[in-house]
């Protein structure tokens, strides 16, 4: 299929009808239904068929569907970095970060970089680790932010900073909590956990046994925000990356560093052979310094 013929098919199935995927290309109704016509001939079978007057997907449509979708995107993500070159040597940076990273450190990192470069646009996607990986071989983003990710042959990896895990938990729950919580104060309490393994929860689950830790875990969940906000409502207390700690403090919850201290590696992810871009590198270089202002500030706010 050449690309007008990608186009078109995208815009019909998208749209459902041929008038309105002829609007949305700017083109006439019968030159969308010539390029329909031609590509089912090319193709060897239809692609819609015609049910009560309405155009209905065949199952080959959605089966080539899946495909397009992803040249389709890619293609006008391609459109759009040229046309931010033209237009005053911008860019378009493709980001993917983990969930917890999402919530305010990259929110941030994008704001301060959006100001000092306004023609540099952005595509962000929270992803956990397996996707975060998966994003990145199938050339979905271009860079990734993640925790202590996994050694892999394609990757290329970064180390940016570090991070420690915190308990987190109600003020009613410790009204005078010290500097730090020591880890054998867990054992026996309910806790909100992590469902699926990684390399965070790797971490904690790793300490907790060489402790002869065992704790009560009373709900799981899939995310560390999820995780704050159960402990918020009264589920009971959890531990999580300090990123997610520090945004989930209030005046109903705190935070406080497990004692041994639990750190993790923040590292910057990109394919062996796609190198980030100037533009890119300079992003990087800007999401550093906001993880270390964030994590300052939350040390003085500690003190």
């Amino acid at each position: 299929m050449r690309l007008r013929q990608i186009e078109v098919f995208h815009a019909i199935y998208t749209t459902g009808s041929i008038s309105a995927a002829a609007r949305a290309l700017h083109v006439s109704q019968p030159s969308v239904s010539k390029v329909l016509h031609h590509t089912q001939y090319q193709l060897g079978f239809e692609l819609f068929t015609l049910v009560r007057g309405r155009l209905v997907a065949t199952d080959e449509a959605h089966a080539l569907f899946v495909e397009v979708k992803d040249i389709f995107e890619r293609t006008a993500s391609l459109r759009k970095t040229v046309a931010n070159l033209r237009n005053g040597g911008g860019g378009h940076i493709r980001l993917a970060v983990v969930p917890s990273l999402g919530l305010y450190v990259a929110p941030r990192a994008i704001a301060l970089f959006r100001r000092r470069h306004p023609q540099v646009t952005f595509d962000v996607q929270t992803l956990h680790h397996d996707d975060l990986f998966r994003a990145l071989y199938e050339r979905e983003c271009d860079i990734a932010f993640a925790y202590n990710p996994p050694q892999h042959p394609r990757m290329q990896r970064r180390t940016l900073d570090h991070g420690q895990l915190m308990l987190l938990y109600r003020h009613s729950e410790m009204p005078d909590p010290g500097p730090s919580v020591p880890i054998a104060w867990l054992d026996g309490r309910d806790l909100v956990g992590l469902a699926s393994s990684g390399p965070i929860a790797d971490l904690l689950d790793g300490e907790l046994e060489r402790q002869g830790v065992n704790i009560h875990e009373v709900v799981s969940n899939q995310t560390y925000y999820l995780a704050a906000a159960l402990t918020r409502c009264g589920a009971g207390m959890t531990v999580v990356d300090e990123f997610t700690a520090r945004v989930s403090a209030d005046e109903r919850v705190g935070f406080r560093p497990i004692d041994p201290a639990i750190t993790f590696r923040i590292e910057c992810v990109h394919l062996e052979d796609r190198p980030p871009s100037r533009t890119a590198e300079q992003f990087i270089e800007l999401f550093t310094a906001t993880l270390r202002e964030v994590r300052q500030a939350g040390a003085r706010n500690d003190a």
